[in-house]
């Protein structure tokens, strides 16, 4: 048993004079305050990587930095899903007794501290280096042909992803933090720049600097107890020519895994949070999650069904899509924008019921994927 005692979220965009080192502690910082502990309390550290900062001692580095000499000390590494993978990390590690207090931070200055074409370049290297990376293709290029293909087999629309875009900008509009406000229509996402086909400009997620982190403990420490209920994980390719043509895909085996260990059907789920750095990774990963029927996840964005009053809220803070996407941190800001839900601190945002959610994490090109479901427990 575990829980999720404090979350920490700096604002996303582009911040002039920011570093990794100090956005993770601005991030921690406030994790840490909301969990009414201070720096001595923490005897954990779970640490994303950083394009910006490619260090290979990156958790020490900053431990040191914070001023922190931790029990236990660990740099995760799997794409977009480290957040997620490291929040269940924290929940298994203190489960086995060896911290109680883990300090999970992740961020980074992606916009400011790096060229367009550093981000481009960086991210592409999770191609296949002979068989995919020399041929050109950027991290929207593999999401493009897995969209064809998506679009192909369940009769998808280009219209139908823009539907999960304007869906994004919406929830993101009253966040103070989020780093698009304005409002978007379907039009303008089909009128947006080409990409990558069928993937347009606001198709994809923004590149962003930020940081977000939480603190897993083994006993709640203020007023709010929100318990790891269960986590589940499946790694079902690295490369998206080697992604598997048949069987269940990563999200519906990481689902599973975390449905088996909950005791909990997504069909009791109040709420949701799923990684989006691509309206189809949206789209599959609700469909693939039982949040939506195949080929009926627009359609139900389209009818409210996942807006903030709808009958499954999702992403309520804009996701990556909308709130932004600065690497490690930008999942995260999902953990931290449900934690915000569960202990009714979400403002204007908040939704009717948010005690028992289900959040997704994915990383590469629908390569590694987290699952996980959060009570909020009396």
């Amino acid at each position: 048993m575990s829980y999720i005692t404090g979350a920490g979220l700096t604002r996303f965009g582009k911040i002039e004079g920011s570093t990794t080192l100090g956005l993770m502690r601005e991030a921690a910082e406030a994790a840490i305050a909301d969990a009414g502990l201070k720096r001595g309390d923490i005897d954990g550290l779970l640490c994303g990587y950083s394009t910006t900062m490619p260090h290979i001692m990156l958790a020490t580095v900053f431990a040191e930095h914070f001023g922190i000499r931790p029990n236990y000390c660990h740099a995760v590494q799997v794409g977009g899903a480290t957040g997620m993978a490291m929040a269940m990390l924290a929940h298994q590690l203190v489960e086995s007794g060896a911290a109680n207090n883990i300090l999970v931070v992740g961020g980074e200055n992606r916009l400011s501290g790096q060229s367009r074409d550093a981000s481009v370049q960086a991210l592409a290297q999770v191609g296949h280096p002979v068989y995919e990376v020399p041929l050109g293709p950027t991290i929207p290029a593999y999401y493009g042909l897995v969209a064809s293909r998506y679009m192909h087999d369940h009769a998808v629309t280009e219209e139908d992803l823009a539907e999960l875009a304007v869906l994004m900008r919406n929830q993101a509009l009253t966040h103070p933090g989020a780093q698009f406000h304005e409002p978007i229509s379907v039009a303008e996402v089909m009128a947006s720049k080409p990409i990558a086909s069928p993937l347009k400009l606001l198709d994809c997620c923004p590149v962003s600097d930020g940081g977000a982190a939480l603190v897993v403990s083994v006993e709640p420490t203020t007023e709010h107890r929100i318990q790891v209920r269960g986590c589940g994980q499946a790694h079902t390719h690295q490369h998206v020519t080697a992604m598997p043509a048949e069987g269940p895909s990563g999200a519906e085996l990481s689902i599973a895994r975390a449905k088996a260990a909950s005791g909990v059907a997504v069909s009791d789920v109040k709420y949701a949070a799923v990684y989006d750095s691509f309206t189809i990774t949206l789209l599959m990963l609700l469909e693939d999650l039982g949040l939506a029927g195949r080929g009926e996840a627009a359609a139900r964005a389209r009818d409210g069904y996942f807006s903030r009053d709808g009958a499954m809220p999702l992403n309520t803070h804009g996701g990556l899509l909308s709130y932004g996407h600065c690497g490690v941190g930008g999942a995260m800001a999902h953990l931290v924008e449900t934690h915000l839900q569960m202990t009714g601190r979400a403002g204007d945002r908040q939704v009717r019921d948010a005690s028992l959610a289900l959040l997704h994490g994915d990383g590469g090109v629908l390569s590694s994927h987290v699952s996980m479901i959060l009570e909020r427990v009396r």
